[in-house]
């Protein structure tokens, strides 16, 4: 099942597991530009927090997974290799699921988070 991503632009896949207290988030990069940066913040807070990419670069065609995300409502920051910025908003996790990227996601999202 796919769906557009309310605040972000981004489409998101849902991959429904067993209930569990913290789920497991897989973001794919099928877009045309390295993400460098990936953050979550709770929607009711405004610290980003750590950087989970670190040092490592998520590349076209490559997926990350991140293990333990307390289930709610989150806002997601992403930055590409152009420096260019996507924020999502109040994007509610309750399974472990999958978030694919791709070129025209990317694009739309940086429009709505330049105005």
């Amino acid at each position: 099942m796919k769906k557009a991503l309310a605040a972000l632009g981004l489409s998101l896949m849902f991959v429904q597991a067993a209930p569990a207290l913290a789920a497991t988030i897989k973001i794919e990069n099928r877009s045309s530009w390295e993400i460098h940066e990936i953050y979550f913040a709770p929607t009711s807070q405004d610290d980003w927090g750590d950087d989970h990419l670190g040092n490592q670069v998520l590349k076209t065609g490559m997926t990350l997974s991140l293990t333990g995300v307390n289930p709610g409502k989150w806002d997601v920051r992403l930055v590409d290799e152009d420096n260019d910025e996507c924020v999502v908003k109040g994007q509610k996790i309750s399974a472990s699921e999958t978030f694919v990227i791709e070129d025209d996601d990317l694009l739309s999202c940086q429009a709505e988070t330049d105005q």
